[in-house]
């Protein structure tokens, strides 16, 4: 059974290239365009992994993430922050909200795919 990979972001260019890379790598992907209906999306689908951007319109990542973890369906579920915040203490920020991993944008094609693994094997 393919791995289910819910995708949080609302950059449509962003979105094009993850969804291309993930399901070259024979992964199952679901989009959301904004923490809402991540949100939403999560609870109905169990993703096996949660790529989530930090700056959403409405709703940002952090919140996104810390809304995710207090459902007990989720909570064991790998949360990535893929986000251009490359700041000292954006990575601490993510960790705490819940994030499980960190992933920096601009996505790097030749090393994404393997970044992907390691955090469905809880290695990120």
């Amino acid at each position: 059974m393919k791995k289910k990979i819910l995708v949080i972001e609302d950059n449509q260019q962003n979105l094009y290239l993850i969804r291309y890379l993930l399901e070259d790598c024979g992964y199952e992907v679901f989009e959301a365009m904004d923490g809402k209906e991540g949100i939403e999306m999560a609870a109905s689908i169990s993703p096996d992994l949660i790529l989530l951007d930090i700056q959403l319109p409405t709703m940002d990542g952090y919140a996104v993430a810390r809304t995710l973890r207090q459902n007990n369906k989720l909570a064991k579920t790998p949360i990535v922050a893929v986000t251009s915040y490359a700041m000292s203490g954006d990575r601490e920020k993510a960790l705490e909200a819940g994030c499980s991993g960190y992933i920096e944008k601009p996505i790097d094609p030749d090393t994404f795919p393997t970044q992907v693994e390691k955090a469905l094997s809880g290695k990120l």
